[in-house]
């Protein structure tokens, strides 16, 4: 199956999956999008079967010693454990956050990267470890312009229909592809559909990570037309918004190029477009 089409019961699985992770969350705002089956990695492999489905490699990563964001080897203090995900991001004045999910994606994430550069703005990219292994040389691009590097999980599974070592180790791959791309692991994790349950928001605390949800989905999986993801965008700006967006998971031609239009938009009416350092609540 290619990546952007879906049967008509991976559908209907999916929808559920949305309305179950919005009962585990007890708190998150909104649903994210339910994808194709997962990303699918570079040369057509598919790449988001069920758990049970897919052998994952064990992996060495671990939290301690863990490099933070001082000198190398510095120890990173351990966030709190929540019961629900961040929504929305404290600031001064007019700041909004944009988050990008299930990539990087060679076709959609450059095209996302280079908008971002000619604005000189910073977001936030929560990747899936299976897409990010096949594209290290983008996981740097984001590094090296400042971009923060989100975990999303190795497959993009429902994380509360997992076994907690299950859960983990689809979390701990996707830290360790991205700290030996970048030279440091993610400081942010979010749960695919915004299922959270207790077990994630404890390994991803265990893990490092503070968990984020969004405040304004775009709703850009569905493909409504770059209009309509532009309005939506236009519509829920507001200070301390985090805006959900994809750049992998389908076509997501119409996702950057609203970008284009919707960001200078959001500059000129006097936003700030920034990425959060550690959150303290």
């Amino acid at each position: 199956m290619k990546k952007d089409q879906m049967t008509p019961g991976r559908r209907a699985l999916l929808r559920g999956a949305a309305v179950f992770g919005l009962a585990a969350t007890a708190g998150c705002a909104g649903t994210e999008r339910p994808s194709a089956p997962g990303p699918t990695a570079p040369g057509g492999a598919a790449a988001g079967g069920p758990p049970a489905a897919r052998a994952l490699k064990p992996s060495a990563y671990r939290l301690q010693p863990m490099t933070g964001h001082g000198p190398p080897h510095a120890a990173r203090a351990v966030p709190r454990v929540r019961t629900k995900p961040i929504l929305r991001m404290d600031g001064e004045g007019r700041t909004m956050v944009l988050t990008f999910d299930d990539g990087p994606d060679p076709r959609y994430t450059p095209g996302i990267l280079r908008t971002l550069r000619r604005y000189d703005v910073r977001a936030m990219f929560f990747v899936c470890g299976e897409m990010a292994v096949g594209n290290l040389d983008l996981l740097r691009e984001m590094a090296d312009d400042g971009h923060l590097i989100g975990n999303h999980t190795w497959t993009h599974p429902l994380l509360p229909k997992m076994t907690r070592s299950a859960m983990r180790e689809e979390i701990e791959r996707t830290c360790e592809v991205v700290e030996e791309a970048v030279g440091e692991p993610p400081a942010w994790f979010r749960a695919p559909y915004g299922a959270w349950n207790r077990n994630a928001f404890q390994l991803g605390a265990d893990l490092g990570m503070e968990p984020l949800a969004w405040t304004v989905d775009t709703l850009d999986w569905t493909e409504p037309g770059t209009g309509t993801i532009i309005r939506r965008v236009r519509a829920g700006a507001a200070p301390g918004v985090v805006v959900l967006s994809h750049d992998a998971g389908g076509n997501r031609s119409q996702s950057v190029e609203a970008l284009r239009t919707y960001l200078p938009e959001l500059i000129d009416s006097g936003y700030r477009i920034t990425v959060p350092s550690r959150y303290e609540m």
